[in-house]
């Protein structure tokens, strides 16, 4: 051995151990309690989060994974007003009170609204004039219009049914229901309008009830910079379009500018994830500069190439039980192929498992569909592949070396999968599955109880593993 040199004996990956099982009083997986936390202040009813890659998250995708209790984080490769474009929209999904609804005055157009229907992507607007409410135009109003240059004060209803922000869900469901209405402004004394309610909103709720909601009854979102030039301004953009928190997203968490920027921003009083690391080391470093929580992962992941071109890296179920339990909450972050391996990584200590690849390829991923030889695909790569590097920075217009940039991450289309909620709910079955086995009524027991086995080749085979 050479002097000096330092060699880690034994470190395991998911398909290397079994979870052994327990007694159990725990009778079904529907009496188990998933939620978990991101840090202090972000709660989530199910460990799961969509990884901050373009290929996997944009609005649609962190819209779905809030819905059923999880989570999802916009990726950064596109400019700050798209990245905060994303945010917003999630932001404004379901609410039961929008607190700054988009407004118009009585002398837009109609050509005008059109417009903004486009790009807000919302069809009903308060009109306002010095802060008072005086009507409201809904696209019952200006849907058949064939006369763009038309004003809204011809087509508005002028006569409002309106309510005070103190008003309950209940109350404005019967009021809604009552004046047969699906859009409910908010006015103080003085009628200056101060927020709505929507009908499409309050049916949302109903049918959500383990959503990841912020205190305002808002989907949760998270929002990830890098370590680049534009850090700070990207990062004070996305608290003003209140994100609930920021990842610190850098292939190599070790880096002293990655600990640098984390302490920076945190100073904004927003939650913080950085990542990634594998160790103890790199964990203890990033909470150290402030962070609430890290990600665990070099090169774990398909899409990822840091392990072959690099030499780095760090088996993914022994870098989660290292990096566990050290006074931060720890999301494990690449590996994830099945069931099995997700509840794994939670019990081996992950407070959240990030998913990339299982996610991409379903309806709501970016990209399209497309058909190769009668089969449907979508588009995927990692965020260090070659095209990922070019497109950011045309998206974010920065400088790029392109012949002097060696890709650490893969393309490839992947089969087109439907819904992502099947996917979602797969693992968190197998999760539920493996905390009944267990005797796991919640994640803190579960990672109490949990007790692994090593296998052998042949004790592989028989686990169906490759």
């Amino acid at each position: 051995m050479i002097s000096g040199m330092k060699l880690i004996k034994d470190k395991f990956t998911f398909d290397d151990v079994l979870l052994v099982p327990k007694v159990s009083s725990v009778n079904s997986r529907w009496q188990v309690d998933t939620t978990t936390y991101i840090s202090d202040r972000i709660k989530i009813s199910i460990p799961l989060i969509s990884s901050n890659m373009d290929t996997v998250t944009e609005h649609a995708m962190a819209i779905a994974m809030a819905k059923v209790g999880g989570v999802g984080i916009i990726h950064r490769f596109n400019s700050i007003e798209n990245e905060v474009l994303e945010i917003t929209r999630v932001k404004r999904e379901q609410n039961i009170i929008i607190e700054k609804p988009y407004v118009v005055g009585k002398d837009f157009t109609i050509g005008k609204i059109r417009e903004m229907v486009n790009e807000k992507k919302v069809t009903s607007f308060p009109v306002v004039e010095k802060g008072k409410l005086i009507g409201i135009i809904t696209r019952r109003d200006f849907e058949f219009e064939e006369d763009m240059n038309k004003k809204v004060s011809d087509l508005m209803t002028k006569d409002v049914i309106t309510s005070h922000k103190g008003i309950s869900l209940d109350d404005a469901k019967k009021l809604m229901y009552k004046n047969k209405i699906e859009k409910l402004p908010l006015v103080d004394k003085e009628g200056n309008l101060t927020g709505m309610i929507t009908s499409k909103d309050v049916k949302l709720l109903d049918g959500y009830s383990k959503a990841s909601k912020d205190k305002n009854g808002r989907l949760i979102v998270g929002g990830s910079i890098g370590i680049g030039s534009d850090y700070l301004e990207r990062a004070k953009s996305l608290v003003e379009a209140d994100v609930d928190f920021i990842v610190v997203d850098v292939a190599n968490g070790y880096l002293e500018k990655t600990a640098k920027v984390v302490k920076e921003v945190k100073k904004l009083g927003v939650s913080i994830v950085a990542g990634n690391v594998a160790t103890k080391e790199g964990v203890l470093n990033l909470k150290k500069a402030g962070a609430d929580c890290v990600k665990v992962g070099i090169g774990p992941g398909g899409a990822c190439l840091t392990r072959p071109v690099a030499g780095v890296g760090y088996p993914q179920l022994s870098a989660i039980l290292e990096c566990a339990r050290n006074g931060v909450n720890i999301i494990a972050d690449g590996g994830i192929s099945k069931s099995a391996d997700f509840a794994k990584a939670i019990a081996a200590g992950a407070d959240a498992a990030m998913i990339g690849g299982l996610f991409a390829g379903t309806d709501e991923s970016p990209g399209v569909v497309i058909t190769k030889e009668n089969v449907n695909y979508k588009f995927y790569r990692g965020m260090a592949s070659i095209n990922a590097f070019s497109d950011k920075a045309l998206k974010t217009e920065e400088a790029a070396d392109l012949e002097g940039y060696t890709p650490e991450g893969t393309e490839t289309l992947i089969p087109y999968k439907g819904s992502v909620l099947k996917i979602v709910n797969n693992l968190m079955g197998g999760l539920r599955s493996s905390m009944t086995y267990l005797n796991s009524k919640d994640l803190v027991e579960f990672r109490k109880n949990a007790e692994f086995v090593l296998l052998t080749d042949s004790s592989k085979r028989e686990s169906k593993y490759k």
